[in-house]
């Protein structure tokens, strides 16, 4: 499981888990409960293309960012570990 520190957002972790490129595992730490359950739900057996077209670049509020574009940046940064 891959462990990232969001930025700018009111989750505090997100954990990930990749099964080559599709997504098997999400789970949010902090931020909204409900919708962060569901977003880990949508996201499992999409691949990280499928999520990050969805999802980068999303705001929330008057903030650059949101807790889904963290997770973009999660599973990329899970890419590169796995990769590498």
């Amino acid at each position: 499981m891959h462990v990232f520190t969001p930025r700018g957002v009111c989750s505090r972790a997100i954990r990930v888990e990749l099964d080559g490129d599709a997504v098997s595992n999400v789970e949010f730490e902090g931020g909204c409960s409900g919708n962060l359950k569901a977003i880990a739900k949508v996201s499992r057996g999409m691949t990280v293309d499928q999520i990050a077209e969805l999802w980068e670049g999303n705001t929330c509020g008057n903030r650059k960012t949101s807790c889904v574009d963290q997770l973009v940046c999660a599973l990329r940064e899970a890419q590169c570990t796995q990769a590498g």
